[in-house]
């Protein structure tokens, strides 16, 4: 059995597919615990209604991204592994970097050479160990978050929502321009897509379009994806 084989092994399949089942019984509970806490809160049935239909579309957008990311790592690294891993934890960028420092360390270059027993055993072995910092992060600091964020707002709502937005802008604007400077199709998808959401943003406030409002970040991304492509 040569190592895609075992890549692409029903063990495979089946260890992997616990991982993504936890995955989806936690995301099951999280949105049951925060259906019940919307009217604690003073929100209505309508509400939250609404709030879980946007979320849902909202996620198709990036849900994309991932999926093209998740094509191009299964075929080196196989299809449980690269299920998984965009489901479970971690983001495209680092999967396919850290897959790539794992098998460069048995002589392998991810995608070019033929893959081996040890060049996968080290791509997910370093794709694993290097998100558990990620995990010791989130499980010891989420307890305590409520604590910082007071801190850092003061107990001020409103300067906490800021703060909150300018993160989120920094964050966002910190990543794109690091494709922006590249000046190739990265950059063109970035432009494509920020213009392509800032008309639909003008266009459903203008018409008043409530479906469009959901839908503005999916049709953004998909259609940025397909014209650089098509370019």
């Amino acid at each position: 059995m040569n190592a895609m084989e075992i890549a692409n092994s029903p063990a495979m399949w089946i260890a992997c597919g616990l991982a993504v089942l936890l995955v989806i019984i936690q995301a099951v509970i999280f949105t049951r615990q925060a259906y019940k806490a919307g009217p604690k809160v003073g929100l209505t049935n309508t509400q939250l209604k609404k709030a879980v239909k946007s979320s849902a579309l909202t996620a198709i957008g990036p849900s994309l991204v991932v999926l093209s990311g998740m094509l191009s790592l299964l075929i080196t690294v196989g299809g449980p592994m690269a299920w998984m891993r965009l489901s479970f934890i971690g983001s495209v960028m680092f999967e396919s970097i850290a897959a790539g420092i794992g098998t460069s360390t048995v002589g392998v270059e991810l995608g070019v050479d033929p893959m081996t027993g040890s060049a996968l055993t080290m791509a997910v072995w370093t794709m694993i160990i290097g998100s558990i910092g990620w995990i010791i992060i989130g499980t010891f600091s989420a307890d305590k978050m409520d604590k910082v964020q007071s801190k850092i707002s003061g107990g001020d709502p409103a300067k906490l929502a800021m703060i909150s937005s300018a993160a989120i802008v920094g964050l966002f604007a910190g990543m794109t321009a690091q494709k922006l400077v590249t000046l190739n199709k990265n950059a063109l998808a970035c432009v494509l897509g920020g213009g392509i959401m800032a008309f639909l943003m003008y266009l459903s406030e203008k018409k008043n379009i409530a479906w469009l409002k959901d839908w503005n970040l999916t049709i953004s991304i998909f259609a940025a994806l397909m014209i650089t492509a098509l370019i």
